[in-house]
Order: structure tokens, then sequence, then C-alpha cells
């Protein structure tokens, strides 16, 4: 998988763009609205625009999801989701693409020194490189969500 700080931004963008506001779901509860907000969310947390708390569980067994997270399997359909990343409200597509590929834009243009935290609520410390990885396949399992 292409790194985002470089071409993988690009190409998660196109996919984005590939989508439109009916395009159905092949799994999931989400809608394409919701699963575009639901995958900007990572990103503001990486950048420094959302502050996330370490988790409790996190603390607690986050590190033995870790290394299979980052590894190269990309996420399994109808993997759990932290309660407070859910969307569940009504969304607009529109809005919702366009603030995942302006934060894609934002990551691609600063590269690894555009991450403002080294810890991520679960799987606690990361690194620009553990970023890029969690990112990027967590954006790209929710455009494969929607076939992109």
């Amino acid at each position: 998988m292409n790194s985002i700080y470089q071409e993988g931004s690009a190409e998660l963008i196109a996919r984005i763009r590939s989508l439109n506001a009916e395009s159905p779901a092949l799994w999931g509860k989400m809608n394409v609205a919701q699963a575009l907000a639901h995958s900007e969310r990572p990103f503001a947390v990486a950048l420094g625009d959302l502050p996330a708390k370490r988790l409790l569980l996190g603390k607690l067994i986050g590190w033995m999801f870790r290394k299979s997270i980052l590894g190269d399997a990309p996420f399994k359909k109808n993997s759990p989701t932290a309660p407070d990343l859910v969307m569940n409200d009504e969304r607009d597509f529109a809005v919702e693409s366009a603030k995942l590929i302006a934060q894609l834009e934002r990551i691609a243009a600063g590269g690894p020194s555009s991450i403002q935290t080294d810890v991520h609520p679960f799987f606690g410390k990361m690194t620009p490189a553990d970023w890029d990885t969690l990112l990027t396949k967590h954006t790209d399992h929710h455009l494969r969500q929607f076939g992109a």
C-alpha cells in the first residue's frame, strides 16, 4: 500500500471522488457520508485537531492488537468501532468528502512532520510511519466498503 505522505494520498483522493451520495455499502451500517466523516476523525487526531484521551481498554489490551492492525492484511469487514467514532446522524456527502480530501492533501503536503501526536487512544505509542499505515488502511477499508 502506498504512503499517504506521497502518492497514496492522490490514489485515495481519486477513490473518494469516484463515490457519490448514493454509493451503496457492501457491508456495515454507515452510509457513504457517515463513513467519510468517520474516516476523517483519525486524521483529525493524528494532525492534532481533535484531542483524544487514552482509553482504559486501550491501555490494557491495545498493545495486543497493534501489530495485527499495522500488519499487511487489510481490515476485516464489520470490524468493531470505538463508540465515539460511530456516525449515526445524517451527514452531507459533499461536505464530508471535501473534509476527508482536505485532510489527505494536508498530510501529503506536510509529510511525516504533520503528525502532531505520538499516542493513539487505543494503540498507544505511534510513530509517523505507524500513523501512515493506520490512516491508509483505515481509509482504504471504508473506500472498499463502498466499492471504491
